[in-house]
């Protein structure tokens, strides 16, 4: 099987009757009926002369639609391309400009996008209509595209980055040991790509009832009820959402969070697992182009380790996961395999996070870390972020890691006011000369506190460095 609707069909046939996904307003979908629905809507679309060599902008909520009509899409041939959702309507404009889109499939109000971008008024769109009567299934290889996403756009312009079906197939493998699990489990899912890989493994996916655009209108009760509501297992969830869930008793058949998407502190987990001493938690470290990289089960971390984060060794992530290659050079994380991305859509962005070695494709995270005597990955933050202290040069998280457990810090970054390197906190201000001088034993004489440290626009769990430097600017203009 070449593909993940191979491997999809065989699960249909396993589980037809076991509920592939429940909704965010709690409507369940089983196997056999989603498969349904995709042959149905094939068929719809192949009559429309959709077919290999097509790229369809797909814009629609989080729904067994969707993955309905990715796998619909991949069964004629066609490529799906995914917007930025976080970009709003420029991550669409910019999606249409980039990968050549040649039809438009959307349903609810993202219909309106058609009317609003002209290079879409010429394609041909794509209904949600259920059709009766067969398709020919197109064959695939594994180096056809079968979707292009793109990167947030947090260090530039977002890249259009091509997945083949050997590729997310390569992706399903890698995931797979961490997942797996011999017990019926009804995971809760923010992430898409991680529904779309339960699918394939035949187990239930619970979609958030909460609109990710706008994860600070979530409260921490919300998040809990729909645990509950819906008899979740386990969570994958952003670190973002891990902050609301901790300091409050879970839901008893909650037993695992899978957490990932940003940096996962230990000041996070401690709080999840003191309320809740039996939960697991394991953090899952990779990038757009590269996921998984390194898989850290907190469990395994020692009083050592923690020790060594509150000293300034950075944030540990784990070891790397089988299969993959992994290098440091100069500092930065990099690696290969058959699930890291090879290549963007635009060869001209190749030539800065790409670098070939004979065979092997090596992809540049722009990360910074370090392999312990153990082989497990460290890291330190953002290449080219490093800040100039006394003792010389230090990356962020060599700070931040260490400030995240002092008490009354909820947010923290370390960053150049002026000429001067600063430690800029959101938190407990009355903290505020414990905090000084804890910073002073790491090389850091001048703090900033902030009501709000501004946050990506992806998961609202990494900082963007970008706004914050924009803030503080401001706030240094007024003070002159």
């Amino acid at each position: 099987m070449d593909s993940l609707l191979g491997v999809f069909a065989k699960t249909v046939d396993r589980h037809p009757d076991r509920v592939a996904i429940i909704d965010g307003k709690g409507r369940k979908v089983t196997f056999a009926a989603l498969m349904s629905r995709i042959n149905s809507l094939a068929a719809a679309w192949q009559r429309q002369g959709i077919g290999a060599g097509d790229r369809v902008l797909m814009a629609m909520p989080l729904g067994s639609d969707l993955y309905a009509s990715l796998a619909a899409l991949w069964s004629l041939g066609a490529t799906v391309v995914l917007p930025e959702p976080a970009m709003g309507i420029a991550g669409v404009r910019h999606a249409v400009h980039t990968a050549g889109v040649t039809a438009f499939c959307a349903s609810g109000g993202y219909r309106v996008l058609r009317m609003l971008l002209p290079r879409l008024w010429l394609t041909r769109q794509l209904r949600l209509t259920d059709t009766r009567g067969a398709f020919v299934p197109v064959v695939t290889s594994k180096t056809d595209i079968a979707l292009i996403s793109f990167t947030s756009g947090s260090s530039g312009k977002p890249k259009a980055i091509p997945r083949s079906h050997g590729f997310l197939l390569a992706q399903h493998k890698a995931l797979a040991p961490l997942l797996d699990s011999a017990s019926d489990e009804r995971d809760l899912v923010a992430f898409p790509v991680f529904a779309l890989l339960n699918l394939a493994a035949g187990r239930t996916s619970i979609l958030p009832d909460w609109k990710m655009s706008n994860l600070a209108e979530l409260t921490p009760e919300q998040l809990h009820n729909w645990i509950a509501r819906q008899g979740a297992t386990r969570a994958l969830l952003p670190p973002s959402l891990c902050q609301k869930l901790g300091g409050i008793a879970l839901p008893p058949r909650l037993h695992s969070i899978f957490t990932g998407g940003g940096p996962v502190f230990p000041d996070m987990i401690a709080r999840l697992q003191t309320t809740n001493p039996r939960l697991n938690v394991t953090c899952v470290y990779g990038s757009t182009e590269a996921e998984p990289i390194a898989i850290l089960d907190t469990a395994t971390v020692t009083a050592d380790d923690h020790q060594a984060m509150l000293a300034g060794a950075g944030l540990l992530a784990g070891p790397p996961v089988a299969g993959l290659q992994l290098r440091i050079m100069n500092d930065e994380i990099q690696g290969a395999g058959p699930h890291v991305n090879e290549g963007y859509l635009d060869p001209a962005d190749n030539a800065q996070n790409k670098i070939r070695v004979d065979e092997t494709i090596w992809h540049r995270t722009g990360d910074a870390g370090r392999l312990d005597s153990q082989g497990r990955l460290w890291l330190w933050g953002r290449t080219g972020t490093q800040v100039t202290i006394a003792e010389g040069q230090v990356y962020p998280f060599v700070i931040e890691v260490a400030a995240h457990q002092w008490p009354g810090v909820q947010q923290c970054a370390l960053m150049y006011m002026a000429t001067k390197p600063v430690l800029v906190i959101e938190g407990d201000r009355t903290a505020f000369a414990i905090w000084q001088e804890n910073a002073q034993t790491l090389g850091i004489h001048h703090l900033h506190h902030m009501t709000r440290i501004p946050m990506d626009r992806r998961h609202a769990s990494k900082i963007d460095r970008k706004a914050l430097a924009r803030v503080l600017a401001k706030h240094l203009a007024k003070t002159r």
